[in-house]
């Protein structure tokens, strides 16, 4: 129980000011809130399944300080990534075919896949 909230409150405060919690805003600024919820949860949902998955997958296949040592070095690269910045293009004007929540649902999966949250779920 204590690794389970000692991983909770980390995986909590890297989300902080992260890039998916602004993408969750500004959806919430196009979209209802409720449907932007909705999608964000399953879209975490799904994301940190797969990434529990992933990671009992690793330890049984690599040796723990092996992979200790590729979460250090992942979140050291991410880290540097993060100092950087992205560049930020024009807003699409265009209206998505799908709805709201498959939209959104979909943007903040991909968004998640390799954020560091996700990185933190795999080592732990």
């Amino acid at each position: 129980m204590t690794a389970f909230i000692a991983s909770l409150i980390f995986v909590v405060l890297a989300e902080m000011g992260d890039k998916t919690q602004l993408l969750a805003m500004a959806f919430a600024t196009r979209y209802s809130a409720h449907k932007v919820l909705i999608a964000v949860f399953l879209a975490t949902l799904v994301n940190h399944a797969l990434a529990v998955v992933f990671g009992h997958f690793l330890t049984v296949i690599i040796p723990m300080d092996i992979i200790s040592f590729i979460a250090a070095l992942s979140f050291i690269i991410f880290g540097l990534w993060t100092i950087r910045g992205d560049k930020l293009e024009g807003e699409d004007k265009k209206k998505s075919r799908f709805g709201p929540v498959l939209t959104v649902g979909i943007a903040f999966f991909l968004a998640e896949m390799g954020d560091k949250t996700q990185l933190a779920t795999v080592s732990l």
